[in-house]
């Protein structure tokens, strides 16, 4: 089975995959629709021009994109910016011109520039920025959303909150309370349960389940039911009034000799492309089939596309991680999807306007303030204070300046701060942006010495050093000469190894024993500090504990140490829309079936604030000496009967019912699959508990479910793996 063999681009792509596609840009479309219009609204632009911006995003920019599987489209990253604008833009009263269509012209112009910086190739800029700093930027704007939306949530006027800084709306909390719509808020607080309720559910199938529109099948009834259409006040529903008359060139440039333009221009410009390239990196981690996007090509594509919106009255727009994040997870393989996801929406423009316009806009309000609660919820600070205490105070600093002052102040805070930690923990100033080491090359192998600091703000210099290398080769990396290494570098260094590794080639990393890490993030920043370099104490987690009690009962040698020795893994379905970043507490041993090893592996599913990790413990066995056929099997829910097409046929057995209900089983080699499940295997899965089965390159991972498992279910998986084998061996 060829699990990952890379989808072709252009006509041939859309019609490879148009199916695939089609379902993923479908599922999209639901989460995009309410959230283009709630993104207008609390951005001061007609609700409709939203859904505009993201119709541009999917069906123009997608032909000229350099990435494959982000969702262009409106961003709440972007509110406060795009609010402030038509603002501060209206308050200038130029006659004849809202703050709208001034603003309009601000994305116009910022568009253009972004178009430049493609063509200039400035689309690795976005390294020198550290995450902390972004990170701390976006939580701000969550904070900030927050702060506006929970009064429009409570049934009150958007016009009185005009003006008023985020600190005076948060003052401003206990008075609407006190002065809350009742109906209003019955409609918010439902859509909130909703929104932060689903993910509570277990159920593969709730899940996939867009929760926006559920929100919106949810309280549109409510609105009907409480006739909010014929009573006041006229702002609880959306309004969207003849939208395709009303496209037309709204953008003005009066203001274009204006301050107040220019300091827009330069804030869009900024947030704008650097969520962007942000995003497009972040997914290309997240590609099942790890092909690297063109971020250069992707940014003027972004470019044509704010150009348009902008020109016909929409807001900007980004390669959004929430949407991105779950076009990976539906399986999207191609620009396509991103089309497709254009294509319903404009459908749902030429025939639902009616519908949509029963939407409560508190219910949108409720979808903004939960995007604001994964910008800046307490789990970030967690994230970010995991990494190390350092970047916990960049995150915070960053946060309160941002909230405090604007966008570019805060994260610019942000970056000194970096540089002033930096700096006290041993970086030379000669190598704070200027990457400082020795390369050389051999017929095998490459040698790289790594000098002084490798930081943030020279990572674009050890970026273009990667780049210089050859697949196929012994990568040694030293950084015995090397005083700090910071987190950026370590996210690089590990996303370097996990691509090299992929292309066949192998990386060893030597030096870091004399350095002292920040914190036990497998990707912390770490400083020289040879008086510890003999001082390493591994201390075991209860688990670790009780692993190591069950491994010297059951014969097996345990690791506890976190590893990222991951191509075991490489090509199995398990990986599909995932990144797996590490695994730990591996068991191993060798018996008369093979090598059996044991671990606990860590999944990255969506990225940035939308990015959650999952553990699970999965059994592997290699090194068995059978043929075995390339499959996936996996307990039949009613997910995997509705999007059969999507992940692959399911192969069904005539003469077993049972079995053909009870699991999936998909593969590209149907023929071999189907002579290989003989009637004693599938006797033997049938009277045994669920378990999802992997093969690949006959090598079979097992795992019960996407959780860890305690030592007798491991137990468990190894007399069932034991016993599998065994079936196979003797069905013949």
């Amino acid at each position: 089975m060829k699990v990952l063999e890379i989808p072709k681009d252009g006509l041939e792509g859309l019609k490879q995959n148009w199916k695939v596609d089609a379902v993923s840009g479908f599922l999209v479309f639901l989460l995009a629709l309410p959230l283009s219009l709630g993104i207008a609204k609390a951005s001061g632009f007609p609700a409709a021009m939203g859904v505009l911006t993201a119709m541009i995003g999917g069906m123009f920019v997608s032909i000229f994109a350099g990435s494959a599987l982000t969702i262009k489209g409106p961003a709440a990253g972007l509110i406060t910016i795009c609010a402030g604008a038509v603002t501060e833009l209206g308050a200038l009263n130029i006659e004849g011109y809202t703050g709208v269509q001034l603003a309009c012209g601000v994305i116009v112009v910022m568009a253009v520039i972004q178009i430049i910086f493609g063509f200039l190739k400035f689309g690795s800029l976005s390294d020198f920025f550290p995450p902390s700093a972004v990170h701390g930027m976006l939580a701000a704007i969550g904070l900030i959303i927050f702060s506006k939306q929970i009064h429009v949530l409570l049934g009150i006027d958007p016009a009185t909150l005009k003006g008023l800084e985020p600190i005076e709306l948060y003052e401003m909390i206990p008075h609407s309370f006190a002065h809350a719509d009742p109906r209003v808020a019955l409609v918010g607080v439902v859509s909130l349960i909703i929104i932060f309720g689903m993910p509570l559910l277990k159920g593969q199938f709730i899940k996939k389940i867009p929760a926006p529109m559920v929100v919106l099948v949810v309280t549109i009834p409510m609105a009907m039911i409480m006739d909010f259409r014929h009573t006041e006040p006229a702002f609880d529903l959306v309004s969207i009034g003849n939208f395709w008359e009303n496209i037309a060139f709204n953008a003005s440039f009066a203001a274009i000799g204006t301050g107040v333009f220019w300091k827009y221009v330069i804030m869009f410009l900024f947030i704008n492309s650097l969520e962007s390239l942000l995003t497009v990196k972040a997914i290309d981690g997240l590609d099942p089939y790890k092909r690297e996007s063109n971020a250069n090509k992707d940014l003027s594509a972004l470019g044509a596309g704010n150009a348009l919106s902008g020109l016909l009255g929409g807001l900007p727009m980004i390669s959004e991680v929430a949407r991105s994040s779950a076009n990976v997870n539906f399986g999207g393989r191609t620009r396509w999807a991103n089309f497709f996801h254009g294509l319903f929406l404009l459908i749902a423009m030429l025939l639902f306007i009616p519908v949509i316009e029963m939407i409560p806009n508190a219910a949108l309000a409720a979808l903004l303030i939960a995007v604001g609660y994964r910008l800046a919820s307490p789990k970030e600070f967690y994230k970010t204070y995991k990494i190390g205490a350092e970047q916990l105070v960049i995150f915070v600093i960053t946060v309160f300046v941002t909230v405090a002052t604007d966008l570019l102040i805060g994260v610019a805070s942000g970056i000194v701060i970096k540089f002033i930690f930096h700096i006290l923990n041993g970086a030379p100033l000669r190598s704070l942006f200027k990457a400082q080491y020795e390369f050389s090359e051999g017929t095998e192998e490459y040698n790289i010495s790594v000098k002084d600091s490798a930081i943030f703000s020279n990572l674009i210099g050890f970026k273009t050093m990667f780049k210089k290398i050859k697949p196929g080769k012994r990568v040694n990396i030293n950084f015995s000469d090397a005083r700090i290494v910071d987190h950026s570098f370590m996210e690089q260094l590990h996303h370097f190894e996990e691509e090299y590794q992929h292309n066949g080639g192998t990386v060893n990393v030597i030096g870091f024993e004399h350095f002292q890490p920040m914190s036990n993030h497998p990707l912390a920043a770490r400083k020289l500090a040879p008086s510890n370099q003999n001082k390493i104490e591994i201390k075991l987690s209860p688990r670790q504990m009780e692993l190591r009690k069950f491994a010297e009962a059951h014969d097996f040698a345990f690791y506890p140490q976190r590893a990222r020795n991951l191509m075991k893994y490489k090509d199995f379905p398990l990986q599909r829309g995932n990144k797996l970043m590490f695994e730990e507490n591996i068991l191993s041993k060798y018996n008369e079936l093979g090598k059996v090893e044991v671990s606990d592996i860590s999944l990255q599913e969506g990225a940035m604030q939308d990015r959650t990790e999952t553990r699970i413990t999965v059994l592997q066995l290699s090194d068995t000496d059978v043929v075995i056929p390339d499959f996936a099997l996996e307990p039949e829910g009613l997910w995997s009967k509705l999007f059969e097409g999507v992940a692959g046929k399911d192969i069904d057995f005539a003469s077993h019912p049972l079995f053909s209900k009870k699991y999936y089983l998909r593969g590209e080699n149907e023929e071999a699959i189907t002579q290989f499940f003989s009637d004693a295997i599938i006797r033997f899965l049938e009277n045994r508990e669920e378990m999802h089965i992997e093969s690949h390159k006959n090598r079979l991972i097992f795992y019960k479910k996407r959780e860890v498992l305690e030592p007798s279910e491991i137990e468990y998986a190894e007399k069932f793996a034991a016993d599998f084998l065994q079936v196979i061996t003797q069905k013949k």
